[in-house]
């Protein structure tokens, strides 16, 4: 069994996210753990349908080969042991390679996100996610309700990002709910040369350029940068990428359209935005994650 390195991808994920449990998690939120569990246990030779996340984690996995294990998923749950059993079993009936996890028993998880190294956090309980990005993780609350990601890029991982609060900071934003449009747009022209600070999917931005670079011919990336910004203030965005050393492979500046359809041709295997608005649009078209930080999440 491998050890961590930092040149690894760790995505650390839970089985919800990763897998539909949602029959068995209804039966967890109706307040009978016991039943929950041996609901689990009776189901454990029943593999688990595959989740809104798993076409992500899937692709990425695929970045490995015979000679180099560049990606590696860990499933960060706040399941119980026993119930971890089935999500091993659900792995391995998937075709998917998973050998670390850590069950928790309904406690916060989060805490373990720095031992694995975890360049990416996805789970289905916003409370972990927040706790998450406020220790420093790239963390998303997966939407439930998202479609499943289609399969007509079997060999591309598709991920697509919003800007602000997301792949930057939440500066400019904040000058937007402050002073509305045209202070934003006045503020970003002026400040154009000046790249964005960093927000807190940069990490993960840049573990995937550096998975581009090092990985296998059978698979690529495609990155895409969707964000409500509008000419002049994307200059500031694009710039900010060329000083990261980082491309995207699309930008989409829409100036505030909805997005939905736009992701909808693109076709990530994931979307991450901070904006509920935002992320609850694309969950009608695409697995879509909610990233709750910045101005608009306080």
């Amino acid at each position: 069994m491998s050890v961590f390195t930092d040149d690894k991808l760790v995505v650390a994920i839970s089985s919800r996210a990763l897998f539909d449990f949602e029959e068995e998690n209804r039966i967890f939120e109706s307040g009978n753990p016991q039943a929950y569990m041996a609901a689990q246990l009776e189901r454990l030779e029943q593999p688990a349908r595959p989740g809104i996340a798993f076409s992500l984690v899937r692709k990425l996995l695929a970045f490995n080969d015979a000679s180099t294990e560049r990606v590696e998923v860990v499933i960060l749950s706040r399941n119980d042991p026993v119930s971890g059993m089935r999500v091993f079993r659900s792995g391995r009936a998937n075709e998917i390679r998973i050998e670390r996890g850590v069950f928790t028993q309904g406690r916060s998880p989060f805490r373990y996100l720095k031992p694995l190294q975890a360049k990416l956090f996805l789970s289905a309980n916003a409370d972990d996610v927040r706790e998450a990005l406020a220790a420093g993780f790239p963390a998303a609350r997966v939407l439930m309700e998202s479609v499943l990601a289609g399969d007509n890029y079997p060999n591309e991982v598709r991920i697509a990002f919003d800007g602000d609060a997301v792949l930057f900071s939440d500066q400019a934003e904040r000058v937007f709910q402050d002073g509305g449009l045209d202070a934003f747009q006045r503020h970003e022209s002026e400040k154009a040369l000046q790249p964005l600070p960093d927000g807190p999917f940069k990490p993960f931005l840049q573990a995937l350029h550096r998975l581009q670079a090092s990985g296998t011919p059978a698979m690529k990336i495609r990155t895409a940068l969707v964000t409500a910004r509008s000419a002049p203030a994307h200059e500031r965005a694009i710039r900010t990428l060329m000083h990261w050393n980082i491309h995207v492979d699309e930008a989409m500046f829409l100036g505030g359209l909805p997005k939905g359809e736009f992701l909808r041709e693109f076709e990530p295997d994931f979307f991450f935005d901070d904006q509920t608005r935002h992320v609850d649009q694309a969950a009608r078209h695409v697995p879509a994650g909610h990233v709750a930080g910045g101005i608009t999440n306080g």
